[in-house]
């Protein structure tokens, strides 16, 4: 039983070791000079603000001094 016992666990060693060898490398090719991810536009031309950047900024500005401790407290 100790022999099987041996070859079973020689074998199973082998095959990881041979599976590691099949393993093929994960490297993006990329193309000089041009982008292939998602085009990213800027924040203000999303639904809420249609485009308008002055708006945006308001919001932005609000939302920023509505976190302000200070400001709150008083």
């Amino acid at each position: 039983m100790t022999k099987f016992g041996g070859a079973l666990a020689l074998s199973l060693a082998l095959t990881l070791c041979l599976a590691a060898c099949g393993e093929r490398p994960q490297v993006v090719n990329y193309k000089q000079g041009s982008y292939q991810g998602k085009p990213d536009t800027p924040p203000y031309k999303a639904a809420p603000f249609n485009g308008d950047k002055t708006q945006w900024e308001h919001a932005l500005e609000t939302r920023a001094q509505n976190q302000n401790e200070y400001k709150r407290i008083r």
